[in-house]
């Protein structure tokens, strides 16, 4: 069953409805840029919403070249680092086995290059120029699926909704999926009954028939 992560989580609320839903995992956007989306959370305030979770919710901190010191300091309360800038693999080597390292799927986008990352799983956003990800855009989900197949669990992303979702999950075949907008009435403000729907479309795509 494809597993399915919420992101740009900054209420103990959203939280809360998220896990309620079947989520398996949580994302916390530590990365200033996630400000201009409305989904950036201070980590003390993820902190706090994190030792309210129920067990077995995956928590995972999203960051953007941040020093490895200050990684470290994010696993102390979360269970992953999400790495969404031009880290290299010794950049984050001694944390590698709680990282996950994202992609965008561009006209440069290169899978020996991404093999070559230690990260334990790999995530694909869509490419848009000066954007990290988070735009809302669907990347080529035939690539992506390309990349699925190389061994190491991937994580799909860009512009997932309840309504594409189950496409999306058919087409690439994906470890899991993870969406923030695709779930939002507004930047940063989650809609509690699209959570309900994406979770419960993803996890259905691979056991009904299309």
């Amino acid at each position: 069953m494809t597993r399915v992560k919420i992101c740009g989580i900054v209420t103990p609320e959203d939280a809360s409805a998220a896990c309620e839903a079947g989520v398996d995992a949580l994302g916390f956007n530590f990365a200033p840029e996630a400000r201009q989306r409305g989904r950036f959370i201070e980590p003390d305030r993820a902190r706090h919403i994190i030792e309210q979770l129920p067990p077995f919710v995956t928590t995972v901190a999203v960051c953007v070249n941040e020093p490895i010191e200050r990684l470290r300091e994010y696993l102390e309360f979360v269970d992953y680092v999400q790495l969404h800038g031009e880290e290299s693999p010794d950049d984050y080597r001694a944390v590698a086995p709680r990282a996950i390292k994202a992609f965008r799927l561009g006209p440069a986008f290169d899978e020996a290059a991404m093999r070559a990352h230690p990260a334990a799983a790999y995530l694909l956003d869509a490419y848009t120029p000066g954007s990290r990800g988070g735009t809302g855009r669907t990347c080529d989900w035939d690539r992506a699926a390309q990349a699925a197949r190389l061994g190491r669990p991937l994580i799909l992303a860009g512009g997932l909704t309840p309504d594409n979702v189950t496409d999306a999950v058919r087409t690439v075949r994906p470890y899991a999926v993870d969406t923030a907008g695709g779930v939002e009435t507004a930047p940063g403000k989650k809609d509690h009954d699209k959570i309900r729907q994406f979770v419960l479309n993803a996890k259905r795509a691979l056991s009904v028939s299309g």
